[in-house]
């Protein structure tokens, strides 16, 4: 007989299985929660998270798997969650996906795996989401670190800029392969986006912070306040170094803005800046840190936008203190690419949806900002997005007076290593041009992917990025042949 421990079985009959329905994230109250920066979804308990574990059918061919970007063995991993087995599930989880934490809380589940889910045909699909948080939340509790298997030591280093989901994908996934891997951060905290981007609300610092320092555990090697561009260049980190290979995942953190007159107004942010101001500065632990961004207390506050950002945005002034929080979007809710938990949740919290308005103008007086002149719009003719195009309707401007604005419409490239790395080819946006299926750059032993190359996309897809180049970097490092699609050369 084999020694090979069999994975456990769902005890119910398939029958029993779909009689339970979905179960709903315990969460704040929405009067509670509108005031505070403590977590709005409070998760899973053990009872919770074995009967929702309980309602998986086990696919022969799980769709589930192959809708996620990273490819998470969700079968097994729930399997393990029936038997009680939660750091055994947790491990399964973190061979495919090291931040399992983040992504619990984070990725739009309801776009990828759950999509995937055949209980969508008839109901609500298993909570996958929920699951890996739950999983990852118990580890977490326990003080323990459920690894997956380390390969031995194979002597190559590896640079990593930036320690955005990409980045730290990649660390976790060629740690394990035995590489030595160090990862360069621009700021003095550890995350990118993760921590300077997403609010407290809906991913708390300690939770980013925990992920990391289990990378850390695994063996990755982290060093802040290093600006790759600046402090030390590409060229440097490979000839003068000696490392390896380096992954470039500086993210596209460039803020774009509307075009319109009066956004140099005070008062006017990009999300980036105020964004980055309440979370690494702290100003949402008012009145510790009462400084880093405009008192909004009692004040009126527009965002202006239709996404993630801008929902976390909108709902961040509120907390902050705002009378009334707008949000802005120039199509309607439909066309919003927001995740429907977070419009719903923004819409309980009291944020007021101005929808189909476009700002035109920013009125200020004495060089700060006192209103917005909007128009109102109408949906055309579908455009390049597939999304039908706002036409404005002559004639139907309005005013609405605010004391601060938030501008969330986009980011481009983050310029640093491109400018300072000279052979390192550029798309005409400004973004670094990689191979889509190695992330192979037109520098030897350089590799670039997530929103760098791409633009600005959700966790997950860096994520997606960062295993792709994990897996290209191996195989450069093992087979020493540098194959693009312009050149092959050997090491």
């Amino acid at each position: 007989m084999s020694d090979e421990k069999k994975t456990p079985v769902n005890p119910l009959p398939l029958k029993e299985r779909m009689k339970i329905l979905r179960h709903h994230m315990p969460e704040q109250e929405a009067h509670e929660r509108a005031h505070n920066f403590q977590e709005v979804n409070l998760g899973y308990d053990p009872e919770l998270a074995k009967s929702e574990a309980l309602r998986c059918i086990a696919c022969a061919k799980p769709e589930c798997v192959k809708q996620c970007p990273v490819g998470v063995k969700v079968r097994e991993f729930v399997d393990l969650v029936v038997a009680g087995d939660y750091l055994a599930a947790v491990a399964k989880v973190r061979e495919d996906n090291v931040l399992p934490a983040i992504t619990g809380r984070v990725c739009p589940q309801e776009e990828q795996c759950e999509l995937g889910c055949v209980l969508n045909k008839k109901g609500s699909s298993l909570a996958i989401g929920h699951l890996e948080r739950f999983v990852a939340d118990f580890e977490r509790k326990t003080g323990k670190l459920a690894l997956p298997p380390m390969a031995p030591p194979t002597g190559k280093r590896i640079a990593i800029v930036g320690s955005g989901p990409a980045g730290l994908t990649t660390a976790g996934d060629l740690i394990q392969k035995g590489h030595g891997v160090r990862v360069f951060e621009a700021l003095h905290e550890l995350g990118g986006v993760l921590v300077y981007g997403i609010p407290e609300f809906r991913l708390p610092k300690e939770i980013v912070r925990q992920d990391i320092d289990n990378l850390r555990k695994m063996g990755v090697e982290f060093e802040t306040n290093v600006v790759v561009g600046k402090t030390v260049t590409v060229d440097e980190l490979l000839n003068e170094e000696g490392y390896d290979a380096i992954f470039v995942a500086t993210g596209a953190g460039l803020p774009q803005f509307m075009k319109i007159p009066g956004e140099n107004l005070n008062g006017v942010y990009s999300a980036n800046e105020f964004l980055t101001r309440v979370n690494l500065m702290r100003a949402y632990k008012f009145p510790e840190f009462d400084e880093p961004v405009y008192d909004v207390r009692g004040k009126d506050i527009a965002v202006f936008g239709g996404g993630n950002t801008a929902m976390d945005a909108v709902r961040t002034s509120l907390r902050l203190g705002a009378k009334n929080a707008y949000l802005i979007y120039r199509r309607s809710e439909k066309e919003m690419p927001a995740r429907a938990e977070e419009v719903k949740h923004a819409k309980e919290e009291g944020v007021q949806f101005l929808m189909l308005t476009n700002p035109v103008e920013f009125l200020g007086e004495g060089g700060w900002l006192k209103a917005v002149r909007c128009v109102k719009m109408e949906l055309g003719e579908p455009d390049a997005s597939g999304r039908r195009r706002p036409v404005p309707i002559a004639g139907s401007e309005t005013e609405t007076p605010i004391s601060m604005a938030v501008v969330a419409v986009g980011t481009t490239a983050n310029p640093l290593v491109q400018s300072t790395t000279p052979d390192l080819a550029t798309n005409k946006w400004g973004y670094i041009s990689a191979d889509p299926n190695s992330l192979r750059t037109s520098k030897k032993a350089v590799f670039a992917g997530g929103d760098i190359v791409t633009g600005g996309a959700t966790v997950i897809l860096a994520m997606e990025a960062g295993r792709k180049a994990a897996k290209s970097i191996h195989e450069w490092l093992t087979s020493g042949v540098w194959e693009t699609n312009q050149e092959v050369v050997t090491r």
